[in-house]
């Protein structure tokens, strides 16, 4: 049995440097910082103008299979591969997400990556950060609050109260929030309904400031925003409420990217996070496009599987950003081979090449998603858990190079940036010495949107085809009679299962998904069709991260992972 330090205790030993030594990597000026203490920035809207017209960088995506519980660790293989290629003298920027207090203090933990590619603060990054959740939180609550307070006041805008959208949000996984009355107590407490809470992530809010270009287009993304129906059944959005303008307001510092840095003092641009399953699962625009101007190699990620936020970055992101990558990185562990193999977890260290090869099934179809779906080149990281076996690790990058893929043992947790060199070497072999992507588009955004649910529920996902519930009709009746199918398809699904039954491991056939409910975002610029059972707003498990979570007499936190 190998044995590492936990997270915490490696991030808290890091020689982490002044965040302005970071910013002078990247020739950036002190006067385009805005210090959130010592080893956190933003970064100023002068930078980006400043950088506009400079040549971008080579973009490099990082998925995944579908998550399993035995865990694959796709920002530690990025966080890795990042300090890697900056090791082999590849100025190289990281662009993630910012990690949501729901999974910190429920089941996931943590998503500032693991063992020694990690960023920090690590403390700060998984908690409260510069704010910018809070941020998205506060504006999409006062829209709510807005919205009430004019029905209480006259309803000028004859809102039917009965067909609000417009949901609160919170920045926990809380169960009891998803349905709930409100307005009890009489007519000066408000008009009484039904309502329902979101976590913050799952919000447009964060969907639009991770989508928008500038401020001015936040400003008009949020003035589009669909609040719900009037009693003639037309939309009553947000401009209507002649609130876009404050809302901006709250959310001015939010749009700014911020600065970190990894273990071994390489920049990371950190900002935005909404969740892949619930939502569009990437990083802000803003923070990627900047990234591309300050390196030469950008290394960013979406969430879960290339069936979930790798789709979404590519016909979501993408289109809308205008971002054509350069080659993406799947990450597979062989724990999670064996899970999808159907390997309980106590029996992961067991050598078993035949759960191993029931598992690749999943992987090579993410890797058909990648390079046949949307005809970009391909790497397979396979992340390297301490107590892996090297026969089964040599065994897996076997079967991927017979299926046409180069593919890398990667030990970023135990080694750091040293340990994924060779996948880093690989990458750039990659990206300079074979001919560029031919890089497309899964569907037209022309087309109507039940055409373009059924080519992600057919291609990506290998369905037969989809089933609709009467209220998904009725709505998709809606996005016509508004003049709307031209929005984007952002679907809501399971991550664990490429169909939306979670217990579907593996590679499923002979399925069909079931759309329940969509959703118009209209800021966003997609619609959000919820497929299965998928919740907006999780819930915490039966012993909830937090149970391991304390702080000492000298304020030092201990349990975070």
């Amino acid at each position: 049995m190998v044995f590492i330090k936990s997270d915490i205790e490696i991030a808290r030993e890091a020689n982490i440097l002044h965040i302005n030594k970071i910013a002078e990597k990247l020739g950036i000026a002190e006067d385009n910082l805005e210090y959130y203490g010592k080893y956190k920035a933003k970064l100023d809207f002068d930078l980006i103008k400043k950088l506009e017209n400079k040549s971008d960088g080579k973009l490099i995506l990082v998925t995944c299979i579908n998550p399993t519980p035995a865990g694959e660790g796709k920002t530690t293989v990025s966080i890795g591969l990042g300090d890697a290629l900056n090791r082999l003298n590849k100025k190289t920027v990281l662009a993630l997400r910012e990690p949501s207090m729901g999974p910190v203090f429920g089941i996931k933990g943590g998503a500032a990556g693991g063992g020694y590619s990690q960023v920090i603060p690590m403390e700060d990054i998984n908690l409260h950060f510069t704010g910018d959740i809070h941020a998205v939180t506060a504006a999409n609550n006062l829209i709510a609050a807005l919205l009430d307070n004019h029905i209480n006041q006259g309803n000028n805008l004859n809102i039917d109260v009965r067909r609000i959208l417009w949901k609160r949000c919170l920045d926990l996984n809380d169960r009891q929030l998803r349905f709930i009355i409100n307005g009890l107590g009489g007519k000066i407490n408000g008009t009484p309904r039904e309502d329902s809470f979101e976590i913050s992530v799952a919000s447009e809010i964060m969907a639009i400031l991770c989508l928008a270009r500038d401020l001015m287009d936040l400003k008009e993304r949020l003035g589009k925003i669909i609040l719900g129906y009037d009693y003639d059944g037309n939309f009553v959005r947000l401009k209507d409420l002649k609130s876009h303008g404050a809302i901006t307001v709250v959310l001015k510092d939010a749009l700014k990217p911020n600065l970190v840095q990894t273990l071994e003092n390489n920049p990371v641009i950190i900002h935005g996070g909404p969740f892949a399953n619930i939502a569009h699962g990437c990083n802000s625009l803003i923070a990627t496009k900047l990234a591309l101007k300050l390196g030469d190699y950008v290394v960013t990620e979406a969430g879960f599987g290339a069936d979930l936020g790798a789709e979404k970055f590519l016909d979501i992101k993408c289109r809308e950003g205008n971002l054509k990558p350069d080659a993406v990185v799947i990450v597979v562990s062989i724990r999670a081979l064996k899970s999808h193999g159907g390997v309980k977890k106590e029996d992961f260290d067991k050598e078993n090449f035949e759960a191993i090869d029931l598992g690749l099934n999943n992987l090579y179809k993410h890797i058909e998603n990648i390079t046949r779906c949307y005809k970009l080149k391909a790497i397979v990281a396979i992340n390297k858990f301490l107590n892996d076996k090297d026969i089964e690790l040599e065994y897996v990058k076997k079967k991927c190079e017979e299926f046409g893929v180069k593919a890398e043992i990667s030990e970023g947790f135990e080694k750091g940036g040293a340990g994924t060199e060779n996948l880093a070497r690989s990458l750039i072999n990659l990206l300079e010495n074979e001919k560029e992507n031919e890089f497309r588009f899964l569907y037209e955004r022309n087309i109507d949107i039940k055409e373009k649910i059924g080519l992600i529920a057919k291609n990506i996902y290998g369905a037969d085809g989809v089933n609709y519930s009467q209220k998904a009709l009725n709505e998709l009746e809606n996005i016509k009679k508004f003049g709307l199918s031209n929005l984007l398809v952002c679907i809501a699904k399971t991550q664990y299962s490429l169909s939306d039954d979670a217990k579907k491991i593996g590679r499923p056939k002979g399925f069909k998904i079931l759309i329940n409910d969509i959703k118009v975002c209209a800021g966003a610029g997609f619609i959000v069709a919820r497929a299965g059972n998928i919740m907006t707003m999780p819930g915490l498990p039966k012993n909830p991260a937090a149970e391991n979570i304390d702080i000492d007499e000298n304020g030092v936190i201990i349990g975070l992972f």
